[in-house]
């Protein structure tokens, strides 16, 4: 395969290789471990692969030489409508095992899926049917077009804020009905979220550069946003398949919702609570109760909840 070394195809190629590797490893320890958020998080890291491709490609000279230049200009690498979504169901998988990919799942998916569709349309048009540039007869990548930037950055922002809210909900809810909530609020899923948006405020930086200087805007000098994007998601790579933490208590949120949210794992507990004045307002959640399998553990359960149970109702200690 042609491929011109050179240092900046070279350093973008170090992180497109270890990318993809980590991308199949988190595959295959998601399978392994039937473990959904490692398949998110592996898809999500194809597209970041994929989203370097074009540099990494145009430096070693693909868009010089044929047919590589026409590869590069028909298959869609950067997935911008698909990525947001991937990031949200990534953070629900992981913080909530409750969390099922659905038939409203999908609808998140479908601007993606119609953009790879008007590709397909695109290279059908042109190779097939046409057999001359029809929609490429600019000399452009549609990848690249403005709207498409602009309404693919607005969509990442847009799921990242939401993942930020599920995150910040996630926490108020833990703290409120478990007492090892410091176990279960990892610090991975917040320096996730850090790192996406760094990822928002770089695209944004770079931007601005380019307002000011247009050395920004040509294909070397965006080539340093590139490299950066790289670092991050390699962070992201390397960070998350070593993360094995998921959370295993069930619930559900309405994102839309504005009112406070509160777990709540039994009748008992759920009565005492209810006496608390800021639970009127409030969205109430019920989680199931554990039972225990041993008969010591048995006993001790029917010595000490009575006890436990006296203690939040009289003394309310919750």
């Amino acid at each position: 395969m042609y491929f011109q070394f050179g240092l900046r195809s070279s350093l973008l190629l170090i992180f497109f290789v270890h990318g993809l590797v980590y991308a199949v490893l988190l595959w295959r320890k998601g399978v392994l471990n039937e473990s959904v958020s490692d398949k998110w998080l592996s898809a999500f890291l194809l597209f970041c692969v994929l989203y370097i491709s074009p540099w990494m490609l145009g430096f070693s000279g693909w868009y010089d030489k044929q047919p590589y230049r026409d590869f590069l200009f028909y298959m869609p690498m950067q997935h911008l409508f698909l990525m947001g979504p991937i990031v949200f169901f990534y953070v629900q998988s992981l913080l909530n095992p409750s969390f099922k990919f659905g038939k409203k799942e999908w609808l998140h998916l479908l601007p993606g899926i119609l953009y790879i569709v008007y590709s397909i349309v695109i290279v059908v048009t042109d190779k097939l049917i046409l057999k001359r540039y029809y929609f490429l007869a600019d000399g452009s990548d549609r990848d690249f077009d403005p709207w498409y930037q602009y309404a693919g950055f607005l969509s990442m922002l847009f799921y990242f804020v939401l993942s930020m809210r599920y995150y910040s909900m996630y926490k108020k809810l833990m703290l409120q009905v478990i007492s090892y909530a410091e176990i279960v609020l990892f610090k991975w899923i917040r320096n996730f979220l850090m790192a996406l948006l760094c990822m928002q405020i770089l695209q944004i930086t770079f931007f601005i550069l380019g307002k000011i200087d247009p050395f920004f805007n040509d294909y070397v000098g965006s080539w340093w946003y590139f490299f950066m994007f790289a670092i991050i998601f390699y962070y992201i790579a390397i960070t998350g398949y070593s993360n094995s933490i998921e959370t295993k208590v069930p619930f559900k949120l309405n994102l839309l919702n504005y009112k406070p949210s509160l777990l709540l794992g039994g009748t008992a507990m759920q009565e005492t609570i209810i006496e608390k004045d800021f639970i009127e307002d409030a969205e109430v959640i019920e989680i199931s109760e554990i039972h225990p399998e041993k008969k010591e553990d048995t006993f001790l359960l029917n010595e000490w909840k009575p006890k436990i149970e006296a203690l939040l109702k009289n003394d309310k200690l919750y």
